[in-house]
């Protein structure tokens, strides 16, 4: 176990100065990187952009995780509140759930109506194709994990005092409204993954190999020079990008 441990971190450690050549790159020639990590309650996003954004310049990155939108905000342009959230030239920006939350909290737990629903589902291809012909490079991940896992990272929340302001009235609800979820989930993946945009799913049980996956991906994902390649080269078991058959194949959780 020791050894496991010892491995991950150096391997994490690699992985975070080939981060830094990256952010040296972004900056040195503007380019505006968003990444999005989308996925159940518990399926590890928090801890996946900490370990990603450990060592990255805090003036050229940020993490954006959104909470209720106020009374005036529900009365503007759905994407309107994250459009000011976007990167600026020489910006990594990592959106900790984004407006994709329209397709899955939203749509199961009805915080939104179907007709908002809809309308989203049929604008946001094009809303993304806006900002990538614009010049943004944008990254889509769908964290997955299993019903027994997200039981279990629930339960450790409740025990452990340093996790505990994760806790949300929503958490329970989650794991009894599952199946509406994988529906929401696999609807969300089928419309809204497109060739200039598609979403790559990580296999997030493992945690540690979940993250190590994911940093090496997006390192593979946007152009570098000064990279190690050998270096960023995901295990394509744990993280794959999202096609038709994965609703059929078993590879995303039912």
């Amino acid at each position: 176990m020791k050894s496991d441990k010892s491995s991950y971190k150096k391997d994490l450690h690699n992985l975070q100065v080939e981060l830094v050549k990256l952010q040296r790159h972004i900056i040195k020639y503007n380019h505006r990187i968003l990444v999005i990590l989308e996925g159940r309650d518990a399926s590890g996003k928090d801890g996946a952009i900490k370990r990603i954004t450990a060592h990255l310049s805090p003036r050229e990155t940020r993490v954006v995780a959104l909470g209720k939108p106020t009374e005036r905000e529900t009365r503007a342009w759905y994407f309107q509140r994250y459009v000011s959230h976007l990167p600026l030239e020489a910006e990594m920006v990592f959106f900790n759930r984004s407006w994709y939350n329209r397709a899955g909290v939203e749509k199961v737990m009805q915080y939104c109506t179907e007709e908002d629903y809809v309308n989203f589902m049929n604008t946001v291809n094009d809303f993304e194709d806006l900002l990538i012909r614009s010049g943004l490079n944008l990254l889509k991940y769908y964290l997955d994990i299993s019903r027994d896992e997200q039981k279990r990272r629930l339960a450790d929340r409740k025990k452990d005092p340093l996790k505990q302001w994760k806790i949300s009235p929503v958490d329970q609800i989650a794991v009894k409204r599952w199946d509406a979820y994988s529906e929401a989930r696999n609807e969300m993946l089928e419309r809204t993954s497109s060739k200039s945009s598609p979403w790559v799913i990580v296999k997030a049980d493992n945690k540690r190999a979940a993250r190590l996956n994911l940093i090496r991906d997006i390192l593979s994902r946007i152009d570098c020079p000064e990279k190690n390649e050998h270096l960023c080269r995901p295990d394509h078991k744990i993280v794959f990008t999202y096609n038709h058959s994965l609703l059929k194949n078993g590879r995303l959780a039912p």
